[in-house]
Order: C-alpha cells, then structure tokens, then sequence
C-alpha cells in the first residue's frame, strides 16, 4: 500500500455549525490544507452533499466521518448511495457485520472502521466487563476490520504502534484526539476538552498514524492558517522528500 501524499497526511475536522462556517474556514485556510473531515454536525445542518461537492470542485479531499451503525442492509444502501458523493473516505463501526455490509458497496470508497472513540478510557469500557480493555478491543476490532475487507481504521496514537506491528501496511491508520504542543490544556475560558487519549503531531506519526485528523487545534486557532501551516512543517519534518 503506498503512502499518501505528504500535504495530504493533514485532515482538517469542519466541526462548525453550518456549512456557510465551513466554507469560510475553508477559504481562510486556502492551501494550506487538501483534505477536510466532514461529520454529522454538517450533516444534520443541511447542504452536507453541496458542500462535498464544493470542496471536490475545490480539489481537496473528502472524509465523511458519518460513523454509519445500523442492521448491515441499511448500511449496505446507504453505502451505496455515499461512494457517489466525492468523498474519498467513509467511517463505520467496527462491527463485523457492519463493516462486512459497508465493503459489498464501497466501490472506490475507502471504508474506515472505528475502532474505540479518542473520547473514551477505561472507565467508559467498564460496563463491557472486568475484562474489557481499550487497547485489546482496538486490537480486536482492527483485525476484524481487516479481515472484512476495510482499507483502514480509526485509532487514538497511543494504540498505532500495535496496529502498526500487527497490521504493518495493510491498514491505514487515520488518528484523531490530535493537540499540538503548542495547543496546552483548556483554558478556563475554553469548555474541557472531551478528547482522553490524545498525542502531539510528531508523536502521532512516529507511532505509525498514516493521516491525522485535527479539528479544534486549527479552527479555534488566532490564525487557522498558521495553525495549519505550522502543522504542515511538522509532518514534512517526519516524511522528509
């Protein structure tokens, strides 16, 4: 599986209300970023598809991050119905048969499976049992998603260097919960950050990440550009030409 293109290895989450916000966080960001996260936030705003549209038109690329997670034939139209859409990537749940439903369809569509949310720890697996771990359901979820036929998962990067040993190339890594050093904690006028396992860029890709996904980091950003940028210099740092 070769690797991405370095300025595309950068996706930026356009997690704002409507898409008219992330029109103008696009443009603001101009070249700086090629490949944007679009979620159910947008989704559930209206205009999701034209502005897929308006970004492909743009030249960048697509992730729908829609988390898709119903009985496998609902899943399979709706499928369907995306690889259509322009977007390069689609996210699902990392459930055998949602994503075994998901790939009959996928088309060129690359199919993501979600392994255990950034935004979960240990605590929150407890109700699985005494024997629930993050890192052995990530690890269990990612070899199902392999085995069904998915390009690629999505995984904090304090569990990427095990899938990276498992799995090696032949599962993208895409990873969230991304807070650049120079990011800090919440300040006490920012809400707490509901991101728990969360790394820096440079550790994010030395652990074995393929792409990382940065929302907050960049659109809360004094200058998203220069967040972008700044970010950008960093991975050319890691995947030198």
């Amino acid at each position: 599986m070769s690797g991405p293109a370095r300025e595309e290895r950068l996706i930026v989450a356009l997690d704002v209300p409507d898409a008219s916000e992330a029109r103008a966080l696009v443009e603001r960001l101009g070249d700086a970023v090629r490949f944007y996260k679009v979620g159910l936030e947008l989704f559930s705003a209206g205009g999701y598809f034209e502005l897929v549209d308006w970004l492909a038109a743009r030249g960048c690329k697509v992730f729908a991050d829609l988390k898709l997670y119903d009985i496998p034939e609902t899943v399979r139209r709706a499928v369907s119905n995306l690889r259509a859409s322009g977007a390069s990537f689609l996210t699902v749940h990392g459930h055998r048969s949602v994503m075994e439903a998901a790939v009959r369809e996928k088309g060129a569509l690359k199919i993501l499976a979600v392994t255990v949310l950034t935004s979960f720890d240990a605590r929150d697996l407890a109700e699985l049992g005494p024997e629930a771990s993050v890192e052995r359901l990530v690890l269990s979820r990612a070899r199902g998603a392999l085995e069904t036929g998915c390009d690629g998962v999505i995984t904090s990067g304090l569990e990427a260097p095990k899938l990276k040993a498992e799995f090696g190339d032949r599962l993208l890594l895409v990873t969230p919960g991304i807070r650049p050093t120079a990011e800090g904690r919440p300040s006490q006028s920012r809400p707490a950050d509901d991101q728990k396992r969360t790394v820096d860029v440079a550790q994010a890709f030395a652990n074995g990440a393929d792409y990382i996904v940065v929302g907050r980091p960049v659109r809360d950003a004094a200058d998203p550009r220069a967040a972008a940028q700044a970010i950008q210099r960093t991975i050319a740092s890691a995947f030198p030409s």
